[in-house]
C-alpha cells in the first residue's frame, strides 16, 4: 500500500482572522448572551474595547 502524502499549501501570513466571543448583558431580560464575530487580527482589541 502506498502512503498518502498530505501537503499544506498555506501561503502568506497564515491566519488573518480571529473569532471573538464577547459576553453581553441583554437589556430586555438581564441575562447574559454571547456574541460571536470573525474579525481581522488587527481589529480584535478595538472590538473588545468598544461597548
Amino acid at each position: 500500500m502506498a502512503k498518502k502524502v498530505v501537503a499544506t499549501l498555506q501561503k502568506g501570513e497564515g491566519r488573518t482572522y480571529s473569532k471573538v466571543i464577547k459576553m453581553v448583558k441583554s437589556p430586555k431580560t438581564g441575562a447574559y448572551i454571547f456574541q460571536e464575530k470573525m474579525v481581522p487580527n488587527d481589529q480584535v482589541k478595538d472590538l473588545l474595547a468598544a461597548k
